[in-house]
């Protein structure tokens, strides 16, 4: 396996999806920094620079409708997975090395309550078997990587989302129990991973879990991230009635609008994942949970 952060990209070409995201934005730099062409995809404009950076090309577009104007060695997504498999199993590239993200919701939500939450497990695990099939008929080697809770420029979702909400009210609501663990993980690590798949030959039809560095309990994952935001917000754990009652006024106040049942009555769940098949054949090593303000809430 060689080292993707080295010298090993010169003189290759590499095709990212979703580039202006916060996966595909890491993926593009690591990259670039090894020595890559990359062309980078997205629907939304690039980020404003004084300068683009050497080897890069943006290029608009998103899915069907993109078509790949140049060969190249690899091909990223980091992006919708369900579209990306849509639009890979009938495009014309012939051998690139096919690295792709999808998520440890693919395992985690196939036997939930939430129908919806069923839905997207079935869509997941369909959107893989296309891109590993489509990979096969074509004499190329695809690797899926599944991602647990992202953070690291506050653009994620789930823990910048807790952060948003806390400073503004200076406080976040959590019942006792929980106590569920989480592996949250940093997105330069998952570039890492994404480019260290492109020359690991065993990683070629396989699908990775890729945690962070560190197991522990969700309180103390989110009170860890709290202390580090400017309000320094408190962290209230409440019985499990009166949590009730509190999720019910913040549906009601909307500022939990979105969140779905499933990720509430999760809290108390372990969801950890097991890195060493990526840590044997990418040379995985996520960093442990150290958070720092910046990750959770943009830098004025």
């Amino acid at each position: 396996m060689s080292d993707a952060s080295g010298s090993g990209g010169a003189g290759r070409r590499a095709l990212v999806f979703g580039a202006s995201g916060q996966i595909g934005a890491a993926v593009c730099r690591r990259l670039l920094a090894a020595g890559w062409s990359v062309d980078a995809v997205s629907r939304t404009p690039p980020p404003r620079q004084a300068q683009a950076p050497v080897g890069l090309r943006w290029r608009g577009g998103g899915f069907p409708e993109f078509v790949a104007d140049a060969a190249c060695d690899a091909v990223f997504s980091c992006g919708p997975l369900d579209l990306f498999a849509d639009w890979y199993a009938g495009c014309d590239l012939a051998h690139a090395r096919v690295v792709v993200f999808g998520s440890t919701s693919a395992d985690t939500k196939q036997t939930a309550a939430d129908a919806g939450e069923r839905a997207l497990s079935a869509t997941l695990l369909e959107a893989e078997a296309k891109v590993f099939d489509a990979a096969r008929r074509r004499g190329a080697g695809a690797t899926v990587l599944r991602p647990t809770l992202v953070y690291g420029v506050a653009r994620d979702a789930n823990l910048s989302r807790i952060a948003a909400l806390a400073e503004k009210t200076g406080v976040f609501v959590l019942p006792r129990s929980a106590t569920g663990l989480r592996q949250p993980v940093h997105v330069d690590d998952l570039a890492t991973a994404a480019c260290a798949a492109v020359d690991a030959a065993e990683a070629a039809g396989r699908v990775y879990a890729l945690p962070g560095g560190e197991t522990l309990p969700y309180r103390e994952m989110v009170a860890r991230m709290l202390d580090v935001l400017p309000r320094r917000p408190r962290l209230w754990l409440l019985p499990a009635p009166l949590f009730r009652m509190a999720l019910t006024a913040a549906h009601a106040t909307g500022r939990l609008r979105g969140l779905p049942a499933g990720a509430v009555a999760r809290l108390g769940d372990d969801l950890a994942f097991d890195a060493e098949p990526a840590t044997r054949d990418l040379g995985y090593a996520p960093r442990p949970f150290r958070p720092e303000a910046g990750q959770f809430i943009p830098v004025r």
